[in-house]
């Protein structure tokens, strides 16, 4: 009996081993056809922006102001509204988020407030850019009264990060080997020697590529300062943190949106010029984590 039923169950497993190996075999082939289509969906656009914007990117074209005419028409008025606004954005968002990452992981207790504030710190990361520029518009433009500033422009930016570096913060810190703050213990370091010249250090690698990641998204961010009421035609650069700025998101938007087609030629090199300075940021984050990085 037992010789009858040998070959029926050689034959059901080998079923289920076909079966899982063509299931194996359908998942890669859909893989490799998602990637596929990303990838050429990314390239078509590149190649599209390429060959469209580099016949209008020259000298004239970054240190020119907006213009009525496209083939006068430049982004240096942009640039410079592009740079102080990030500068505003890292300057404030970057302590206030590692400092806050600080107590929430070494010094915070674990209790229900202490929860219930991390658990609004990673919802408010997920929360759209456009949220962020209503409250902008609130808090800085019409109740601090700092109008539609650069300073306005930064502040919203930092708002936008911040939860978003605190999140990074304290991965970075988390990760940190336990070991390093007992034996600075036994030394007899303080908590706050121990957090400063053992933690902060070895964390320091991935808490600036969080921070330049960051800085990076609110480099492309759109929303918040169209709500905030940025400007869209600068023919000056400001003078002051308290003048009028537009960003070069906000000129694309603004070039795009014309009839002329020269104008979606023109905006298109600087979608061009903002993809290389995000290049930029992004090698600029690789290059410190991979020099500051420590092995233990």
């Amino acid at each position: 009996m037992r010789r009858s039923f040998a070959p029926a169950e050689d034959i059901s497993f080998g079923t289920i081993q076909g079966s899982r190996r063509l299931k194996g075999m359908l998942l890669v082939a859909f893989s490799i056809l998602a990637l596929a289509v990303g990838v050429g969906m990314v390239l078509t656009l590149l190649i599209d922006v390429l060959v469209r914007g580099l016949p209008w990117l020259d000298w004239q074209f970054l240190t020119s102001f907006d213009s009525r005419f496209p083939e006068r028409a430049g982004i240096l008025a942009a640039m410079v509204g592009t740079a102080l606004t990030i500068v505003i954005t890292v300057v404030v968002s970057l302590p206030i988020g590692i400092m806050s990452a600080i107590y929430l992981e070494e010094y915070a207790q674990d209790n229900w407030f202490t929860r219930l504030v991390e658990t609004n710190i990673a919802n408010l990361a997920a929360v759209p850019s456009i949220i962020y520029g209503l409250l902008g518009l609130a808090v800085f433009v019409r109740f601090f009264g700092l109008n539609r500033s650069i300073l306005a422009g930064g502040l919203t930016l930092a708002l936008l990060v911040l939860p978003i570096i605190i999140v990074v913060s304290r991965e970075a810190i988390r990760s940190v080997p336990n070991g390093i703050r007992q034996a600075a213990y036994g030394i007899g370091a303080t908590k706050w020697q121990t957090i400063w010249h053992q933690v902060l250090p070895v964390a320091l690698p991935s808490i600036l590529t969080g921070n330049i990641l960051a800085a990076s998204r609110a480099i492309g961010e759109t929303a918040p300062l169209v709500t905030l009421g940025a400007l869209t035609f600068i023919p000056f650069l400001p003078k002051d943190l308290l003048d009028r700025f537009t960003v070069l998101p906000i000129i694309i938007f603004n070039w795009s949106s014309k009839p002329q087609r020269e104008f979606h030629d023109v905006a298109a090199a600087a979608i061009i010029v903002l993809l290389a300075i995000l290049l930029l940021v992004n090698i600029l984050a690789i290059v410190l984590r991979q020099r500051l990085r420590k092995q233990f």
